[in-house]
């Protein structure tokens, strides 16, 4: 059951002047909110970036014979180590994959995360493509027989979801000086969590010359972008 209750005149006289206020303040902070919006912490991509367009192709290196005091015996100009670009882990054969990936880690420590298989189940299964900010950018070395001696596992995003890296800070401090965080490469394992090498070589006796130069490519991709 409601109850109504009037309000004497007196009453209504004395606070009349007060409630006015206080409905007038009222009215002000609302058409203040209709007015003005906050700016809060942004998180994510503002808009949409263009993909940047990469080239395949990051360059050739020599390969350098070194003897067992490590100084240089010839340099092999038939081999070399070509570093280049992919768009799906589809392009590399999982042979090829795995193999860098074992040697990378040691037989005894394989990541099943960075294997073939997974990786290219998420690209498979729509997770980690273009349409969810995840492009594939990975980075290949082949020998001069077209030998893969090594990969980097690669992409290019456009927001910085289902990583951990945390850097969602640093995207807000771009923001705030006017400048463009994204789209930016993350060398990692999608939505996972696990630690590991991520520059993943083979072992031959030019393991550490292709490290080298699959790190200077990655360097060179990174200004590119």
């Amino acid at each position: 059951m409601a109850v109504a209750v009037a309000a004497p005149s007196s009453f209504l006289g004395g606070h009349s002047r007060q409630l006015e206020k206080t409905l007038s303040s009222k009215r002000y902070i609302q058409n203040l909110a209709t007015r003005f919006s906050i700016k809060a912490l942004f998180w994510g991509q503002r808009k949409a970036s263009e993909t940047a367009k990469l080239e395949l192709s990051l360059g050739d290196f020599n390969l350098i014979e070194l003897d067992s005091e490590g100084q240089a015996t010839n340099t092999h100009k038939d081999k070399k180590v070509s570093v280049s670009v992919v768009s799906s882990i589809s392009e590399i054969s999982s042979d090829d994959w795995d193999a860098c990936s074992l040697d990378a880690s040691g037989p005894d420590n394989f990541n099943p995360f960075l294997s073939h298989g997974f990786l290219s189940a998420l690209e498979e299964t729509g997770c980690a493509v273009k349409e969810t900010g995840w492009v594939p950018q990975h980075i290949i070395a082949k020998d001069h027989s077209n030998n893969i001696l090594g990969v980097i596992p690669l992409y290019l995003k456009s927001h910085s979801s289902g990583e951990y890296v945390f850097d969602h800070s640093w995207a807000d401090a771009y923001y705030s000086y006017g400048s463009r965080y994204y789209p930016k490469l993350q060398c990692c394992v999608p939505f996972t969590p696990v630690t590991g090498p991520r520059i993943l070589v083979r072992n031959t006796m030019f393991r550490d010359q292709v490290f080298d130069n699959l790190v200077s490519a990655l360097l060179e991709l990174t200004v590119k972008c």
